[in-house]
């Protein structure tokens, strides 16, 4: 099959080219070739890559599963996603697990998965790496769920030196309790349906603080470790300082967080509610500025959905997590375009950069070589986000009458057609 556009976003630009596909994979990209479809001005770009999705299955379907979530990220010009090893039962922290997740994991686009470090589990790392797992997550806090504990400086240490030698990833939520703990006090007896009092509980310097100390270890180790959903723009200057000193300590964040902001969050609307938390509206343009600069390298979605009974309750109670698998694009692509962004940072956020982190070299860029995933949008249309379009397997989104811009119109996944 050949398919043909005059916007074709490559590594080297965009430009009209007309692809080639063989099977699962790009044969040819050539300038002025005849094709099968051809899709006229529409944006043919790499297929977005998401390496930051709770699924939750097996052990917690009901909140989202394989199947649920693959449609959704297709639909969202979404080719690959890397599930998360938490939430789901058993957690992903043995050989055992990574196997048992790996009986279930499929769906309508490829998945991948990573590994959990928990106290007590770091002889099971190089094995998990040998049958699959692309690197690891940890949490320097509680993670919500009490199967998956968190480390402390010790154990984030011991799982650095094991992996250094990998070069597996070591993904980090990186929030430290001390600083949660102190602001918990300070606000106590404050409306746990007002947002602000939700913001103050889990300060800055919760992340900056645990940014900091990835930054002594992977100076330290060596190892490659990678900040998850940053929210605090204040951390900036500590990754740019690894970056200045040739570390590999790299950093995302997420459509939220470049979104919403925490001074528009209505009162006792826990559909908003992720950790860390949304902040203010100056906060996100530094978010946005970094990712300028190149500090921030990509934006994925920490899809974290649960069931509408967990999303009830006030702030301090509700489950924190916000699903978006399926909208990503849009939601970046909407600021992005208000900010002067290209559709070449897009890709490299949304599929470069992610595809690099997870290990996955066939994924990622239209390159002769490369598998045959391909996301075709029209930039320029915008549609509002209703329940009757969302198919996570719940509703529950803050989005939920956002207008955004970019409509997908065919996902192509391994060289097969998919309109959402």
């Amino acid at each position: 099959m050949r398919i043909r556009s005059t916007r074709v976003v490559t590594p080297n630009g965009i430009a009209p080219a007309t692809i080639h596909i063989e099977g699962e994979r790009i044969a040819a990209i050539e300038d002025n070739a005849p094709a099968d479809i051809d899709f006229g001005e529409l944006v043919i770009m790499p297929g977005l890559v998401d390496s930051h999705v709770h699924v939750n299955e097996p052990g917690r379907t009901e909140w989202e599963g394989f199947a649920t979530a693959t449609r959704a990220a297709r639909a969202g010009g979404t080719t690959t996603i890397v599930d998360m090893p938490l939430n789901s039962l058993p957690p992903v922290t043995t050989v055992d697990a990574l196997e048992t997740k790996q009986s279930v994991a499929r769906g309508d686009v490829d998945v991948a998965l990573w590994g959990g470090v928990i106290p007590g589990n770091t002889r099971e790392l190089k094995p998990m790496i040998e049958r699959g797992a692309r690197g690891f997550k940890c949490f320097l806090v509680h993670s919500g769920v009490d199967e998956f504990p968190n480390v402390n400086e010790s154990e984030l240490r011991d799982a650095a030196k094991t992996l250094a030698s990998t070069n597996a990833p070591l993904l980090v939520h990186a929030e430290l309790p001390g600083p949660i703990e102190g602001a918990r006090a300070a606000i106590a007896g404050a409306d746990p349906n007002d947002y602000r009092t939700y913001l103050h509980s889990r300060p800055n310097a919760a992340e900056d603080e645990a940014i900091e100390l990835l930054l002594r270890v992977c100076h330290d180790t060596g190892a490659r470790m990678h900040v998850v959903h940053l929210s605090s723009a204040s951390a900036i200057d500590i990754v740019a300082r690894a970056r200045k000193e040739k570390l590999p300590l790299t950093a995302e964040t997420t459509p939220h967080y470049l979104h919403f902001d925490a001074e528009s969050v209505p009162h006792g609307h826990t559909e908003y509610k992720c950790a860390p938390p949304i902040r203010e509206r100056e906060n996100r343009e530094r978010l946005w500025q970094g990712l300028r600069d190149g500090v921030i390298s990509l934006v994925v979605s920490d899809h974290s959905p649960c069931t509408p009974e967990l999303k009830r309750g006030d702030f301090d109670k509700a489950w924190g997590g916000i699903a978006s698998l399926q909208f990503v694009l849009p939601i970046v692509w909407s600021g992005a375009r208000a900010r002067g962004f290209t559709l070449n940072d897009i890709a490299r956020w949304c599929c470069e950069a992610p595809a690099k982190l997870a290990h996955l070299p066939n994924k990622g860029a239209i390159e002769i070589g490369r598998d045959a995933d391909f996301v075709v949008w029209s930039p320029e249309e915008s549609f509002t986000v209703t329940e009757d379009l969302v198919l996570h397997r719940h509703k529950v989104t803050p989005y939920l009458g956002a207008q955004l811009h970019g409509v997908v119109k065919e996902t192509i996944a391994r060289g097969k057609l998919h309109s959402p």
